[in-house]
This record gives structure tokens, sequence and C-alpha cells, in this order.
């Protein structure tokens, strides 16, 4: 499942640098996670970079977007190609 941000978010610019797959841009009023390149850093690390570095806890799973580990790990490797 991707990662979304809430409005909890206090605009600190440290997760966007974290992200190995760069899901995360600033949005209109906070940060943003597309969904398309999120894969929890499935391929990269063993915890989401991004919920590790949130200062305010503002980073859960998309309920919307439920994907197994096997999808997170194919959606890795047609990102990485």
């Amino acid at each position: 499942m991707a990662l979304m941000i809430t409005d909890e978010c206090i605009n600190c610019d440290v997760c966007e640098p974290e992200c190995p797959n760069n899901a995360i841009t600033q949005g209109d009023e906070i940060y943003v996670i597309d969904p398309n390149l999120c894969t929890e850093c499935v391929g990269h690390y063993d915890l989401p970079q991004c919920v590790e570095v949130c200062p305010v806890e503002c980073i859960p799973k998309d309920p919307d977007r439920e994907e197994t580990q096997d999808q997170l790990m194919a959606k890795y490797k047609s990102l990485i190609g």
C-alpha cells in the first residue's frame, strides 16, 4: 500500500530528499506522495524513510491503495527498469 501525507504536515522539508523513488513532492499546501511511485521503500530499505524522519508522524499507509509486499516489489522493479 502506498503511503500518504496527512494535513498534519508542517512542511518541514525532511521527507522529500529521503524518498529513493522521488515520490514526494511539494503540493499546493503540503507535501504529497505519488502512489504510482511509492513502494514504501521496498527494494531500497527495510522501513519507509519518510516515516522514519517525519517529526510529526503524518505519513500513514493510504487505505485506498492497498498493496502486498510482492506488489510493492514488482512496482520497485518496474521503476528501476
